[in-house]
């Protein structure tokens, strides 16, 4: 039940404050549910944001575009960029 009436209630919204009017309008358990499945969903999204930046990486450091470096030697090109 749950599911189907937040889905009804952020599908219906149109603007975070109307979003947020509607959270107030949920129980506490139910916003506590609705809390549980944002931040799944962000840990879901960070963790595929995270694996395209390390294939992108990958990709470039096989073509050549970048070289390995030591932190120290990153430390080093920051304060030059800085």
């Amino acid at each position: 039940m749950f599911r189907r009436a937040a889905g009804a209630i952020l599908q219906s919204m149109k603007t975070f404050n109307q979003v947020l009017e509607g959270v107030d309008s949920l129980s506490a358990e139910e916003q506590e549910n609705l809390i549980s499945i944002l931040q799944r969903r962000l840990r879901e999204q960070r963790r595929a944001e995270l694996g395209k930046s390390l294939k992108e990486a990958r990709a470039e450091f096989k073509a050549g575009k970048c070289r390995p470096a030591s932190p120290a030697d990153i430390m080093r090109q920051k304060r030059i960029f800085a």
